[in-house]
């Protein structure tokens, strides 16, 4: 039973530690330097960070967010599929 115990224990903290990394990756730091949108009035244009492309202000300020929306799926899924050719590798 002790066996059992600490190898439930040791299985369960590894789970534990991956949701953390796995979080950690979305939620990031906060910092200043981890800015996602900015908004430039002068230029009339929506810049997205995480994918580095620009967007009109208009369209983003009258709600046609769709364009955005499917770039960052778009990465989402690259990324994923990154990670789960890193894993298959490694295995």
């Amino acid at each position: 039973k002790m066996l059992m115990s600490k190898l439930y224990d040791m299985e369960n903290e590894k789970r534990e530690m991956e949701e953390r990394a796995r979080r950690g990756s979305q939620v990031g730091t906060g910092g200043r330097s981890e800015k996602i949108r900015t908004y430039n009035w002068k230029d009339s244009r929506c810049s997205d960070h995480r994918i580095q492309q620009n967007y009109p202000l208009s369209q983003f300020l009258n709600g046609d967010i769709d364009p955005m929306i499917s770039a960052m799926i778009m990465k989402d899924q690259e990324e994923k599929l990154q990670d789960l050719a890193q894993e298959a590798a490694a295995t």
